[in-house]
Parts: structure tokens; C-alpha cells; sequence
């Protein structure tokens, strides 16, 4: 179901930018209240940890302030501010959670052409094809159905002759994509879990088998594709799940995917943020804490200890090995 807000907090300023009056357009009927910044609304900042829900309702819009591209050594050379952060989604480990803490709604930044304009002018000036982040603050593929901003920012990039942009996602909605003239230049990858876990955890997100027919299309449609197998959540039959997972994925993944198709394995992070919000907003969820399988990561965070991950570890790697021996496994963090 695509997202539609409740209520809409926003900065005067967004009416100075098409996309801030397309949006107020848009959204004309929806009740409405002037903000002076989106990073501290106080009558959202004061609600209590059961309101998580219906604070994930509201959108918020403004102009993105802070443009520092932080280095990357993963699957890029930067993460990049970019036009949207939180989600409507409440995926019960969110790391955006950390952060925004129950005010991790979905913020939309109307100064797209800002942005995009200094990803290519740094694309450019260097001597190598860089790689651009522009999805790790939010699912810019659910942000698209609001924005359009995806479809836009695909086509733009794809004129330039230099660097790759990227973004994760746990959305189908792809279907606008597939017709963007995006010249090779962006990569996607799809996050999956286990249908169980996604039912249970990923509230709000696309079901594994929507996500496996949205590679599907996207590769006929050449675009670059990454899986991300992410997060890896220890429940009690995780072996039986991951395992079932990555066959499942060979079987239903068409050729073209297999031939190229590259991985990431992330395992879960938790935090006493996440237990606190959790608890109070979705009393009868998963417990996804525990004390006996897991270790601190740093002030109020958690992982899991070193010889469950390790282990984990050498299981998923194996499944993968097995079933896509000639793919890439970029990293297992």
C-alpha cells in the first residue's frame, strides 16, 4: 500500500523550490502545519514511544542543510546527503532509529538540483569512476512514490559520462524505472530477509517474493543489481531460514541476475533504543534482544557475540558458496 500522510509539517522555504510547491499541490487536502526546522518539531519530539505508529504517519519537508560526503569502503566511495532521510517503514532494528530515536519519520528535502548538481561535479573532477551512496538515510525507491525524485535523479545522472550513484531498498515499486534511459550509471540493491522475518519484523516493506520479481526486472532492464542479505537476525531457526532464503533466491532468480549479481551480508546491530520504542509501540512483536546471545557495541548498543557471528558467518558464506560459487561476496560485516 503506497504511503499517504496524515498530516504535513513544513518549512515556509519549500514554496521557493518546484518540487516544494509540486508537493504541496499534491498533497492539498492534507491537513497541514508551518515548521521552522524538520530536525526539532517539538510537538512530535514530545509524543511518547507508543505513538511510533502514528508519528511514522506524518511527512515532513524541508531544505537538506548539510551536503558532507562521508568516505565509504564498502560498497562506495561516499554516502551522500541526499533527499530524503527516515522512512515510512518500522522495520523493528532500524539503524535510522539510532539516530532520529522515535522521530524517525520520512523527511523529504525539496533542494534536489543542489544536490545532484555537487555528486556530478564531484564524479567529474576525479580521475576514477567514483561511487555515490545516495540511499543509506532512507528507501529513496519508496521516497520515489511521493517525489519522483528517483526517476528524476536516474535520468539526470545518466547523462553523465562519470561515476555510478547507488541505493538499497526493500520496495517493488520499481516499475518506473524500468523505461529511464539510466546508462548503466545506477547500481540497486535489494535488501532480503526471510518471508517469516520479514512478516514478523520488516512492518510495512514488500513481501521476498515481490522483492525477487523486482530484480527480475530490473536486470532485463539493465540496470546493475546487489543483494543484500541484511540483516542477518539470529532467531532460533536461522539456519533453516537462511538456508532456504539463498535457494530460494538461485531458483527464482532469473539467469541474467545470477550471472553478475553480487552480495552483501550485514548482521544485526540492536540498540536499548530500539527495546524501549519497541516495547511500548509493538508490545506482542519479536523480541529481537537477547542477553545471552548478544554483547555491547559501544554506549546503549548491542551485537551478537563474536562466536554466534562467526558462525553465521561461515554458515551464510557457505550457502552462498554453494549455490553462487562465480558471484561476489563484497563483505560480511
Amino acid at each position: 500500500m503506497l504511503f499517504i500522510p496524515k498530516t504535513i509539517f513544513y518549512e515556509k522555504n519549500i514554496t521557493n523550490y518546484e518540487l516544494g510547491k509540486f508537493l504541496l499541490e499534491k498533497y492539498k487536502d492534507i491537513p497541514k502545519v508551518i515548521i521552522e526546522n524538520h530536525n526539532n518539531i517539538p510537538e512530535l519530539r514530545e509524543k511518547s514511544n507508543c505513538d511510533f505508529p502514528r508519528l511514522k504517519q506524518n511527512l515532513i519537508i524541508g531544505t537538506r542543510k548539510t551536503h558532507k560526503f562521508v568516505p565509504n569502503y564498502k560498497v562506495s566511495d561516499y554516502l551522500v546527503p541526499y533527499t530524503s532521510s527516515g522512512c515510512s517503514a518500522m522495520c523493528l532494528y532500524c539503524y535510522l532509529v539510532c539516530h532520529y530515536n522515535k522521530c524517525s519519520y520520512l523527511r523529504l528535502f525539496v533542494n534536489r538540483e543542489e544536490m545532484l548538481n555537487k555528486i556530478i561535479k564531484t564524479a567529474n573532477s576525479s580521475d576514477k569512476d567514483l561511487i555515490f551512496e545516495i540511499g543509506s538515510n532512507s528507501d529513496l525507491v519508496l521516497e520515489n512514490t511521493i517525489t519522483g525524485n528517483l526517476e528524476w535523479t536516474i535520468t539526470e545522472f545518466g547523462k553523465n559520462e562519470k561515476g555510478f550513484i547507488t541505493l538499497p531498498t526493500k520496495f517493488d515499486y520499481i516499475d518506473p524505472l524500468l523505461d529511464l534511459n539510466h546508462n548503466g550509471r545506477t547500481i540497486i540493491r535489494m535488501s532480503v530477509n526471510p518471508q517469516e522475518i520479514i512478516k514478523k519484523v520488516e512492518f510495512g516493506t514488500s513481501s521476498l517474493d515481490n522483492r525477487i520479481k523486482a530484480i527480475n526486472k530490473l536486470k532485463k532492464s539493465d540496470y546493475k543489481i546487489g543483494i543484500l542479505i541484511a540483516p542477518v537476525i539470529l532467531v532460533e531457526n536461522w539456519r533453516q531460514l537462511y538456508s532456504d532464503l539463498i535457494k530460494k533466491l538461485y531458483v527464482e532468480l532469473s539467469d541474467e541476475v545470477k550471472k553478475d549479481v553480487f552480495f552483501e551480508v550485514i548482521f544485526m546491530t540492536y540498540s536499548y533504543v530500539h527495546t524501549k520504542i519497541n516495547g511500548e509501540a509493538f508490545p506482542k512483536a519479536i523480541t529481537l534482544y537477547d542477553k545471552n546471545m548478544m554483547t555491547g557495541r559501544g554506549r546503549g548498543k548491542y551485537m551478537y557475540r563474536q562466536n554466534l557471528k562467526k558462525e553465521g558467518e561461515i554458515f551464510i558464506r557457505n550457502e552462498l558458496n554453494k549455490y553462487f560459487k562465480n558471484n561476489n561476496i563484497i563483505y560480511i560485516v
